[in-house]
């Protein structure tokens, strides 16, 4: 296990490079759903007796002829759990770092740029050993002994037993009460039936961001001869000749649908996606999703708008017809579908990093609660607090 003196200075230089190429990104970026002390105006009401005469809103007032006064939203902080797979298929990388130490660096960025608003932060380690819990706490120090667990996670021996991922999202599940932002950083590598469901259920509470971490090497096989493959987390061995050009062609093409079928697994939990590569520059492919967000939060119509209800109307009438098929006054039927309603940005489809981005109603942690635009990190459920 890395020890102290090893981590403070990796993970000093890793705040330094998330400060000064992140800050400022997310700053007053979520509302709290409860009225109350707050300097964010709400909804204009009747006066009451015992209302405070200095909330009273003069304009509503002489429009309507009678006393109005106005509510205020007050800022809650925001709870954020984030679950780290730190497997054994975690401990390969073939380009400039781990896809471990990447997905270090994707919770690290996450961390540094919500705690300084007294948001509390808690992780799930998933690794050989189990699933380890560390609570959700305010402050830097606790987040950085949450990095320093995880930067000092030991490396899973091939063929050790490991607990699955599905199992470590249901834990999360009922361990996360309040609602808040759930960050799930791994290379989904699992069959996608076993932790599609669990994320759906994540996502109808919280809002659920899903980082995959990939590798080149996992996409293409490069010709370099006979080369011995080694199962990370069974422990087979494999020797094969890479010279072989069906071969090649026959990996990518296994790959690709893979990560095809992963992104269409988590299309369907409704989880904003953020794929990140160890070869990449992953403090840029942040921010270009932080201002994908934003732009979809910009696009999304406010809720009661025309825009809203031809939508809401338009979903209606997809559900009564078959694709492609026509409705009853004879005009080509909408698509079924999340993406019906205006799911994807207008100016095109969604980018794969976040495909199916929801523009529905925001969550404590990303977007604007309750007002139907998703946040820096994506779009989440609306509704009342809990």
């Amino acid at each position: 296990m890395r020890g102290y003196l090893a981590a403070e200075p990796a993970l000093r230089r890793l705040e330094l490079v998330v400060t000064r190429r992140l800050d400022g990104l997310l700053q007053g970026e979520h509302l709290g759903l409860v009225p109350g002390q707050g300097s964010e105006p709400a909804e204009a009401r009747p006066y009451q007796a015992g209302d405070d005469v200095r909330r009273i809103d003069w304009n509503v007032t002489a429009r309507t002829t009678a006393p109005h006064v106005r509510d205020l939203i007050v800022d809650r902080e925001l709870e954020i759990w984030t679950l780290l797979d730190a497997t054994a298929s975690m401990d390969f990388g073939t380009a400039k770092m781990e896809k471990r130490e990447l997905a270090l660096a994707a919770v690290a960025a996450v961390g540094f740029l919500t705690q300084r608003t007294g948001n509390r932060i808690g992780a799930h380690l998933l690794h050989g050993g189990g699933v380890r819990r560390l609570p959700a706490r305010t402050g830097r120090p606790h987040l950085m002994a949450v990095l320093q667990a995880m930067f000092g996670l030991p490396r899973t021996s091939p063929g050790v037993a490991e607990p699955p991922l599905g199992a470590a999202l249901e834990q999360l599940g009922r361990v996360v009460r309040r609602r808040g932002l759930v960050v799930v950083v791994s290379d989904f590598l699992d069959d996608p039936e076993t932790w599609e469901r669990p994320i759906r259920r994540l996502g109808v509470r919280h809002q659920v961001l899903a980082v995959e971490v990939v590798d080149p090497r996992e996409l293409t096989l490069p010709d370099v001869g006979v080369l011995t493959l080694i199962d990370p987390e069974s422990g087979r061995r494999r020797e094969v000749s890479t010279g072989n050009a069906r071969l090649r062609l026959r990996y990518a093409e296994a790959a690709a649908a893979q990560r095809a079928a992963i992104s269409s697994a988590l299309r369907r939990t409704g989880a904003t996606h953020l794929r990140l590569r160890t070869d990449g520059d992953w403090v840029r492919d942040l921010v270009e999703h932080v201002l994908r967000q934003r732009r979809l939060a910009r696009l999304a119509p406010a809720p009661g708008s025309p825009a809203t209800r031809a939508g809401s109307e338009a979903g209606a009438a997809s559900r009564l017809t078959p694709i492609g098929g026509r409705d009853s006054s004879g005009g080509a039927a909408l698509p079924d579908g999340p993406d019906a309603l205006g799911s994807r940005a207008v100016d095109g489809p969604a980018p794969e990093s976040s495909p199916g981005a929801r523009v529905v109603g925001g969550v404590g942690g990303g977007g604007v609660r309750g007002s139907g635009k998703p946040g820096p990190w994506g779009s989440g459920p609306g509704g009342e607090a809990a």
